[in-house]
């Protein structure tokens, strides 16, 4: 249950950073990972996949992680190679992207927890990935924003 309500924490935060979003290529990005996210948190509540295995729309694969990177290829394009670490915060959109990313990081802790024989591995890939791609379009809002990272 921790594992799956974390999953619905990020969701819910995922879905504040698209309010706060004026960006639709964000916001269809973010769309579509919450979407990911219940059916994550339907195989997570079903382990044995008596349910979530019968559902197409439960279904959570490599090609979707793919998806990740290929979003995080293309969005690193529009902001500049990091050289130092950077604090969390900027616009508004940023800085919720960026407490989504830390949900997500505290999501995949969870899941890790319960063992690997208890969670399918795309899980757990899917949601480094995620974290990662969250930290991109962090930055990528505050870029559009007009707004500088400050550097740690």
């Amino acid at each position: 249950m921790d594992a799956y309500g974390e999953v619905d924490e990020l969701s819910a935060w995922l879905g504040l950073a698209r309010a706060r979003s004026a960006h639709q290529d964000l916001n269809e990005l973010v769309e579509h990972i919450q979407k990911k996210l219940f059916a994550m948190g339907a195989r997570l509540a079903d382990p044995r996949h008596r349910i979530s295995g019968r559902l197409d729309k439960a279904a959570l694969e490599m090609h979707h992680v793919s998806r990740l990177e290929e979003a995080i290829d293309l969005l690193e394009k529009e902001v500049p190679p990091l050289r130092r670490f950077i604090l969390a915060g900027g616009s508004e959109g940023g800085a919720t992207f960026h407490l989504a990313r830390a949900v997500c990081r505290r999501a995949e802790r969870r899941v890790v927890s319960l063992g690997p024989d208890a969670v399918d591995p795309v899980v757990v890939i899917y949601l480094n990935r995620l974290s990662d791609l969250l930290f991109v379009m962090a930055r990528v809002a505050n870029a559009r924003a007009g707004i500088a990272e400050i550097e740690w």
